[in-house]
């Protein structure tokens, strides 16, 4: 009877528990030994090597036991690799499929002892996929059964975690005063009730010495004790948590927890922090003739998903062009701490694409014919020759009607997929010369899809119904990564992947993972569809996850 010459491999994740005399180590190889003898009538034997990983993640084949495993089935010395259960050899779906090909090209099989499958025959083969799409399903059930949990608890007005707010502790599922915090938020927002001016909030916070806690993190790290900054107090006047309640996305629910501000009170700060943001501001400067001449046309009407205005900005090239920009103004205030929802969105091309969006909607006959709210027939005719001026010719390409048409903006929202621009009715009014009140204001607001597409330090801006734009370099490393791929399941090393490929080996280990994007996702990215700021440049910097739907739950949010 021919021998099987077997070895048993155990990992654990943490350290915990390893100083001990019989640790979990030692219990995942008695169970594997056990089983082993269970088979002594088939001809296993034990190999007297142990190959252990104490402490060390499944996520990366970087392990020494794991490394000495695997240079003894190259050299052809163990028939039969023995582990407690699957999780135990790998977690990562890619270091899986390249470690079946090594095995399969050595003639070795595993098995998971608590699991009862091995894959030296085709039904092992067969249980051990099904186990992997298992447990992948699992996985995201498992996740939206969470999200759901989350939502339903957070209706009810439970506490579900995450940071506990400044002037609070937490409480089981709920939340309970926490003094002296306390005080400082109900401070924050008597300055506010009495100047009603943020700025002035945050120049008589910082006059009083009022600072942020002081907390230590598990890493050790102390973190706090600075000034508290713009975008920390407008957080602490907008957060509905102060008023007993609970957010959850865009909804609010009752909370359970005791309010530090009144609700009324609270309700009413946020009335006066909206009308604010909705006041605008105008740069108006004239040229010699005495005609409106702005630098930046929009400043002070355009505003990002926050409330927060967007401010004319600039910068100088090498040879000393001027670049301008519109930015949100938290990212330019001061110590405001730097914040990924903010926008930086180049302004030429910006005001260009506006003016084309403004054109076109005056141009649409059904817009036209509902300007006026009693218009007669020939009146209509009327107004469409008054507009012809804005209705005619490429906005972008003519100065003179780009000025008209940005003339008519009264405030432009900008959020993530979608840009809303409202035209002023008084302004309207006067190119074609009505009575404002005669403006029919449901034609004056208007949406359109917006993305800005990120190439190294060059911004695009894609708004309407432009054509897609298609990421050729995108595509091209999509189609090196499967290649790659096949490389290392042809038992290629990276090390010699990157000789033969000429690039350094990190590439290609970076490289490697857009092989396991989901289908629809590579399909958009082939169609121009991909998720805003998903591009070469940006998959350079992240990681991303091997489960397809939190794969799309993370280019999502881009």
């Amino acid at each position: 009877m021919k021998k099987i010459r077997c070895a048993i491999y155990t990992r654990k994740s943490s350290e915990d528990g390893l100083e001990q005399e019989f640790n979990s180590l030692d219990a995942q190889y008695e169970a594997c030994a056990a089983y082993i003898a269970s088979q002594k009538a088939e001809g296993w034997v034990l190999l007297p090597e142990r190959y252990d990983d104490g402490g060390l993640s499944g996520g990366s084949m970087e392990r020494p036991g794991l490394q000495r495993l695997l240079a003894d089935i190259d050299r052809g010395a163990v028939d039969q690799i023995l582990v407690y259960k699957i999780d135990r050899l790998t977690r990562s779906l890619a270091d899986f499929a390249k470690m079946v090909e090594r095995l399969d090209a050595a003639g070795t099989s595993f098995v998971s002892v608590t699991q009862s499958f091995n894959t030296a025959t085709s039904m092992g083969r067969l249980t051990l996929n099904m186990l992997l799409s298992f447990a992948q399903f699992e996985r995201e059930v498992t996740a939206e059964r969470i999200r759901d949990k989350i939502a339903a608890s957070k209706k009810k007005g439970l506490w579900m975690g995450a940071t506990v707010p400044l002037g609070y502790a937490a409480d089981g599922r709920s939340l309970k005063i926490a003094e002296p915090d306390a005080e400082v938020i109900r401070r924050i927002y008597d300055l506010y009730l009495k100047h009603r001016n943020t700025r002035v909030v945050k120049e008589a916070v910082d006059a009083l010495g009022l600072k942020t806690p002081v907390r230590k993190l598990i890493s050790g790290r102390v973190k706090g004790g600075a000034s508290f900054s713009y975008g920390h107090i407008h957080y602490i006047l907008t957060n509905p948590v102060y008023a007993g309640r609970i957010r959850h996305h865009a909804k609010v629910y009752p909370g359970q927890h005791p309010p530090l501000i009144e609700p009324e009170v609270w309700d009413s700060i946020q009335d006066r922090l909206q009308g604010d943001a909705a006041k605008g501001r105008t740069f108006i400067k004239r040229n010699r003739n005495g005609a409106r001449a702005s630098a930046s046309p929009l400043a002070g009407r355009i505003y990002d998903q926050t409330g927060d205005r967007l401010t004319p900005s600039h910068s100088k090239t090498a040879k000393g062009r001027k670049l301008r920009y519109y930015v949100s103004h938290r990212l330019v205030r001061g110590a405001a701490p730097r914040d990924p929802s903010g926008w930086r969105l180049p302004a030429s091309e910006l005001e260009d694409k506006v003016a084309d969006l403004i054109r076109r909607h005056l141009n649409q006959p059904e817009v036209r014919a509902g300007i006026l709210v009693d218009a007669a027939a020939d009146e209509t005719a009327t107004i469409g020759t008054r507009l012809s001026r804005l209705a005619v010719g490429d906005a972008a390409a003519d100065k003179d009607t780009k000025r008209h048409c940005l003339d008519l903006i009264e405030r432009i929202k900008i959020m993530p997929g979608e840009i809303c621009i409202a035209a002023s009715a008084k302004n309207l009014a006067t190119v074609i010369d009505v009575d404002h009140t005669r403006i029919n204001e449901e034609v004056l607001t208007f949406r359109s899809a917006f993305q800005h597409r990120k190439r190294g330090v060059e911004t695009r801006l894609i708004i309407g119904d432009e054509p897609a734009e298609i990421d050729a370099t995108l595509l091209r490393n999509i189609a090196r990564a499967h290649r790659y791929f096949d490389l290392v399941r042809s038992g290629k090393t990276f090390a010699e992947i990157s000789e033969a490929e000429g690039v350094s080996k990190r590439r290609v280990q970076q490289l490697i993972e857009l092989a396991f994007l989901a289908p629809d996702i590579i399909r958009a990215i082939r169609e121009g569809r991909q998720p805003v700021g998903m591009t070469s440049d940006w998959l350079k910097r992240h990681a991303f996850p091997p489960i397809w739907t939190e794969q799309r739950n993370a280019f999502a949010t881009l």
